[in-house]
């Protein structure tokens, strides 16, 4: 039971650093270039990073193709949700700095369950 909770935690640390990196740069090109490219370049950087400690970190897992490919498709999931999510906010008139933020609390869970599935060969 205290392993399940130890990889929660480690999962949200490394949430939180890809979801810092992910903002970071998006607000940094978002004033430059379009607010949906600003996004998508931003999650393409903290993916590579997420993928990373995702395997050697989180759920420590030795990264493979076919894990690599889970962790795509996942994300894949996740992006589509994430623009989706961006796209209401900002026309609900979210400011586009700010529109991000309830996104990462609609899809992080979702992503956990989606990546989770991935990564573990065992059962909860």
């Amino acid at each position: 039971m205290l392993h399940k909770y130890q990889e929660i935690i480690r999962f949200c640390i490394v949430g939180t650093l890809a979801t810092g990196i992910h903002y970071g740069v998006y607000l940094l090109l978002n004033q430059l270039i379009l607010v949906w490219l600003a996004y998508s370049i931003g999650y393409v950087v903290s993916f590579i990073f997420n993928f990373y400690l995702t395997s050697v970190f989180t759920f420590k897992s030795k990264a493979t193709i076919k894990k690599g490919i889970g962790f795509i498709f996942c994300h894949l999931v996740n992006y589509i949700l994430h623009l989706f999510f961006l796209s209401f906010f900002i026309w609900m008139g979210v400011g586009k700095n700010y529109a991000p933020i309830p996104v990462y609390l609609i899809v992080i869970p979702i992503n956990f369950l989606l990546v989770r599935f991935v990564f573990k060969t065992k059962k909860l």
